[in-house]
């Protein structure tokens, strides 16, 4: 074969190569962008699973609340969602409405996560709520209906087990404190009735894991559900109040912070501090005994600095975080 057919072939070959590197590519590329196109349309499809509609929300002020909704002009403010890494990836979602009408206008805000009611607040700005029912005049008996409806709304067991709790509660004016099994319910008189409903193992309240009502002349004000999205990781309480306030001190020995410019670490602390008793999270979305160990210091430092959080562990003594706190 001469040179001219030789340059020729290997021109060819070359092209060949080539081509078929540029094919190879192209169809990882396409691979690559239809598995990017797979995971957003799965991601999408949860976040459409996870989420709750503003249907949902109407039903729950019409069928929970009672709120007489053709009495309003109601107009949808917003519809925000949040992805929660604090709380283990959990989706939020948070309507706000103006119901408005010629006597009476109403700021409501629900709350859903993971497509779950979890919060419904309103603020009374005229008039008085219109409802579409007679309401009980006791915080009690409201709740007791609320607890009726909320299962009904919800389907989940837990709210009945509540409610078969709450139905043990007379009407009465008095502060009420019953348990039975892993429930635990207060009832707290005066200006704003509050009535909580608290998941208790082991003389341990895990708070957090709980449902919470609180009405205001007669009106439901505010209510909490945290009972379906927190688990118990542990029971145990091997530190006592006295041993938690000495490991918080300790911890502060090498405590600092850094706030306009300063960094600030010779700082003095005054007085007894305040140690509160409050289950978190640990582990995503588990739950832990904890204390919040909260030192005064003997002036305000860089960044108005007045006073240390420290919070501790129960189950081990060891420090979960050290925060600072301002005036």
């Amino acid at each position: 074969m001469t040179l001219k057919w030789k340059t020729l072939l290997g021109v060819l070959l070359i092209g060949l190569v080539v081509t078929a590197s540029v094919a190879v590519l192209q169809g990882s590329l396409l691979n690559q962008t239809s598995g990017e196109r797979d995971s957003l349309l799965s991601k999408y499809n949860q976040l459409l699973s996870w989420s709750s509609s503003t249907n949902n929300a109407i039903n729950f002020l019409q069928n929970v609340v009672q709120i007489d909704t053709s009495h309003y002009q109601a107009t949808l403010l917003s519809n925000n969602f949040e992805q929660r890494t604090d709380l283990g990836g959990t989706l939020q979602q948070i309507m706000t409405y103006d119901l408005s009408s010629s006597d009476s206008k109403l700021y409501v805000s629900l709350r859903f996560r993971n497509n779950q009611f979890s919060r419904y607040q309103i603020l009374i700005q005229e008039g008085a709520p219109v409802y579409s029912q007679p309401q009980p005049s006791s915080a009690v008996d409201s709740s007791k209906g609320l607890l009726e409806r909320l299962a009904a709304y919800e389907s989940t067991v837990y709210l009945g087990n509540m409610s078969s709790l709450l139905s043990l509660v007379s009407s009465s004016t008095q502060d009420i404190e019953i348990k039975e099994g892993n429930l635990k319910l207060t009832a707290s008189q005066g200006e704003s009735p509050k009535i909580v409903i608290m998941y208790t193992e082991n003389n341990v309240d895990f708070s957090p894991k709980s449902l919470s009502l609180v009405f205001r002349d007669g009106d439901l004000v505010d209510m909490i559900d945290g009972y379906f999205l927190f688990s118990v990781g542990s029971t145990e309480v091997n530190i006592s109040s006295d041993r938690v306030v000495t490991l918080a001190r300790n911890a502060l020995n090498s405590y600092s912070w850094t706030a306009e410019g300063t960094t600030v670490s010779d700082f003095q602390v005054v007085g007894q501090p305040t140690v509160i008793f409050h289950p978190n999270t640990k582990n995503s979305l588990e739950l832990y005994p904890q204390y919040t160990v909260t030192f005064a210091l003997d002036k305000v430092y860089p960044g108005g600095i007045d006073a240390i959080m420290v919070e501790v562990w129960a189950d081990n003594g060891s420090i979960a975080q050290i925060k600072t706190q301002n005036s």
